[in-house]
């Protein structure tokens, strides 16, 4: 070939290899965004996730705090109740009540039984039962991560605990809500239960076993 014809076909070459780079990295482009958009689009798994990233120990203290309040706004008839104390880990913070109502024996199981239908209307998890006759309790966990308990611990006295997921730390607060009797505050041990109540303090007509605890 004659180098007249060489050099009428080098920018034709030149202009050909231009246009394919070019496209090529256009196309590279255009995968990566789809790759950021599916990856956005399937964020929503980690949602909680990035929920419980942002909430610190006060407003997970507050979350639980509104939690207790629920569960026991749901069982009737009304038990009287005090804050228990409140206490902080690593990353995560405890808020506790305990009943001061008496709860015989008897209305023990019916006790759990409505705070765990509550929490199954609640679309919580039902994580444990313990059917023990003398110390039963229930354990649930909510989609956020939060755990909440109620116990039969000594002398048959009822305990309610929400523990949150690791968040931010932060100072914690006292909670805000007013308990529907005395406070004790500065009182550490609570007193036993002491409050009779005709339902929640009676028998329930079935035989079973009757020890109060320790």
């Amino acid at each position: 070939m004659r180098g007249t014809e060489v050099g009428r076909l080098f920018p034709v070459v030149t202009a050909t290899l231009v246009l394919v780079l070019v496209l090529a990295l256009a196309l590279a482009l255009s995968a990566c965004g789809s790759e950021e958009g599916v990856s956005g689009g399937g964020s929503v798994q980690g949602a909680e996730s990035g929920e419980r990233g942002r909430m610190d120990m006060q407003e997970a203290a507050e979350r639980s705090d509104a939690m207790l309040d629920a569960v026991l706004g749901a069982i009737d008839p009304d038990v009287q109740w005090a804050h228990g104390p409140t206490t902080t880990r690593a990353c995560g913070v405890t808020r506790r009540r305990a009943v001061m109502t008496v709860i015989s024996a008897d209305r023990r199981q019916t006790f759990l039984d409505r705070a765990e239908a509550f929490w199954r209307k609640s679309d919580y998890r039902i994580k444990a039962v313990n059917k023990d006759d003398v110390f039963p309790a229930v354990y649930a966990v909510t989609k956020a991560g939060f755990g909440v308990s109620v116990s039969f611990r000594g002398k048959g006295q009822a305990f309610l605990e929400a523990d949150s997921p690791c968040v931010k730390e932060s100072k914690v607060a006292p909670p805000a809500t007013e308990p529907n009797g005395p406070a004790y505050e500065g009182v550490y041990p609570l007193p036993r239960p002491a409050v009779r109540s005709d339902f929640w303090s009676g028998k329930s007509g079935k035989s079973g076993k009757s020890g109060e605890g320790s």
